[in-house]
């Protein structure tokens, strides 16, 4: 029975709650924001970029996501749990089929339990690349930390060409050393109270007051670009990462990878002689090869005066990451206990036996099942305990445990891997594995972790690097963990968490539109991965390729076997020519 104490406190977090409704009308449009090419681009309501979208904690938010492109589409709100409602995620071909073109799907966010800075992006055939995406804001009431006013600052990286072409030549046989598409730009932009201040890279600014404290919060929108961020004459205390408060900690520089967010609380200057360069310079070890036209550095402007001069902006003697999301505190403190089970998870990329370059997560490459992963887990009763059904990429948790998942990333570039569903906490983070040093390999932790950093983005360090998470299975549903760089989850670079399948399928009750959804896409509904009610019969499903078979094959044993007797064939005819002759 709640105490009358609790009860007003319930009434008016109730009160004060809104219904936030969003119309999204997703179609194609024209944008040019490098101001270098114009291009077809995916907008909102025939705009770009899309609008943001800002609500308070406990509000009811709902988004009519309307499809009016002339393929499928769909939206993840990036970092939402979506406790029991894992068909809201938005992950095309795992939690949901698709919104047809020319119908609409609602999408029920629930935001009593989280917070911070967020972003939505389309999860369909890479469609964010082509300009799906906008930040998410939920604001809490009161916020933790104090300050005057704030801003959101979008980075992302931009291509001229499409994502299907450049996807399609990236996973080509064309492409067997499979170097990314490199972006021909990068943008920096703001947005103030839920609307964007016109202006990108050099044409953007925010204004300060002196004296003024100011609240940053740092979307990184890129396909592949992580970014370094830093301000001219001002001091940045980190205060948010991905949603979790910090304790304020002083930061020169962020190194901000890919779908991360962070917030940095900013002391304005007490005087307006000068106007300051904000900095988001691309990381260029991300790409292979950087070409000469490409401007890594990208200023945007923090203006105290229309009439001030700009601060001449300084060079950095080195690319840094201030501090460590091993060294980050949260202000909540949230302990983790050992783990029931753990999985060991190892990055390759390779050139896989039909030629292409694939990535895959201990020799296995992903790709979609025939049966959106969600559906497969509801229909399939007791036999969805068994991770067999669902794919090669998969396992199957238990609920209420506390899990871990080890990533050793021995690819040679960094990778940003993201989880739905949750976040995760960092218990452990080494820089090389196979090293003897402390410094680089750090001991394990043992016992409960009093005080981990939670977050659901988490950069692996390259060659041999190595991060360790676990996360509380308190969610039933379908969860999708993967690199957010969109090149490498389309070459592969995922995995399937099925979270308490059978009482997932108790508590996960998709709406029986998504159902027509599906059927008007042609895509079924029950079974397993292949769209079959058993455990062993998998035909028809997608997978592979495979790794390349080093050593001698049938195939080529017999190539082998043609050769040699066609070179003793002809030898042969020629010492008889050489012997015999023609006769005359």
């Amino acid at each position: 029975m709640r105490s009358p104490l609790a009860l007003s406190v319930l009434l008016a977090t109730t009160a004060n709650a809104a219904l936030v409704e969003v119309w999204w009308n997703i179609t194609y449009a024209r944008a040019n924001p490098d101001g270098l090419f114009e291009r077809r681009v995916i907008g909102v309501n025939g705009t770009w970029p899309p609008p943001p979208i800002e609500a308070k904690k406990n509000d009811t938010l709902k988004v009519h996501a309307i499809n009016g492109l002339d393929v499928p589409t769909g939206l993840h709100h990036h970092g939402m749990f979506f406790r029991n409602t894992s068909y809201y995620d938005g992950a095309v071909g795992v939690t949901q089929c698709g919104i047809p073109p020319g119908d609409t799907f609602t999408y029920d966010i629930p935001i009593t339990e989280q917070h911070g800075t967020y972003w939505v992006h389309g999860h369909a055939t890479g469609q964010y690349v082509d300009g799906l995406r906008a930040p998410f804001l939920i604001h809490n009431t009161p916020e933790v930390h104090k300050y005057d006013d704030e801003y959101t600052v979008i980075l992302g990286d931009w291509y001229h060409d499409e994502h299907a072409p450049l996807l399609d030549f990236f996973m080509s046989t064309a492409n067997p050393g499979g170097p990314e598409p490199v972006p021909k730009s990068s943008l920096i932009y703001f947005s103030h109270n839920g609307t964007y201040i016109p202006g990108f890279n050099a044409d953007a600014s925010i204004k300060f007051e002196p004296g003024k404290t100011y609240r940053l919060r740092i979307i990184n929108t890129s396909a592949l670009a992580m970014f370094y961020f830093w301000i001219e004459g001002h001091e940045m205390q980190l205060i948010e990462a991905d949603g979790t408060d910090l304790q304020p900690q002083v930061a020169n520089m962020l190194a901000i990878t890919v779908a991360q967010r962070y917030s940095v609380l900013v002391k304005a200057r007490e005087t307006t002689d000068y106007n300051w360069a904000i900095h988001a310079d691309m990381d260029q070890e991300m790409f292979d090869v950087v070409p000469e036209e490409l401007i890594l550095n990208q200023t945007a402007t923090i203006v105290y005066s229309d009439s001030a001069q700009l601060n001449t902006p300084s060079l950095v003697d080195a690319y840094e990451m201030s501090i460590d999301d091993t060294k980050m505190v949260p202000v909540d403190a949230v302990s983790v206990g050992d783990p029931y089970k753990s999985t060991e998870l190892g990055v390759f990329f390779d050139t896989f036996d039909n030629g292409v370059n694939r990535a895959a997560f201990n020799n296995v490459t992903w790709n979609l099942p025939v049966v959106p992963t969600i559906f497969s887990q509801l229909s399939m009763g007791a036999d969805a305990e068994n991770s067999v059904i669902y794919g090669p990429s998969a396992e199957v948790i238990d609920f209420n445990k506390t899990f871990e998942f080890t990533v050793i990333n021995w690819d040679a570039g960094k990778h940003p891997f993201h989880i739905h569903g949750h976040k995760f906490a960092i218990v452990h983070k080494s820089w090389n594995v196979a090293s003897d040093d402390p410094e680089l390999n750090p001991p394990r932790p043992t016992g409960i972790i009093a005080n981990p950093l939670w977050r659901d983005t988490v950069q692996i360090p390259p060659d041999g690097g190595a991060v360790s998470m676990r996360i509380i299975t308190d969610n039933p549903g379908t969860w999708l963990f993967h690199c957010h760089i969109e090149w490498h989850l389309q070459a592969g670079l995922a995995f399937l968490f099925l979270e308490a399948p059978t009482l997932s399928q108790q508590l996960v009750k998709p709406p029986t539109f998504m159902y027509d959804q599906c059927r008007k896409l042609g895509i079924p509904t029950t079974g397993n991965a292949a769209g079959h009610n058993s455990t062993t019969d998998f035909s028809g499903l997608n997978v592979g390729p495979y790794p390349q078979k080093l050593g001698w094959t049938p195939k080529g044993i017999g190539a082998l076997f043609a050769c040699v007797f066609s070179a003793v064939c002809g030898g042969l005819t020629i010492v008889w020519y050489a012997l015999v002759g023609p006769k005359a």
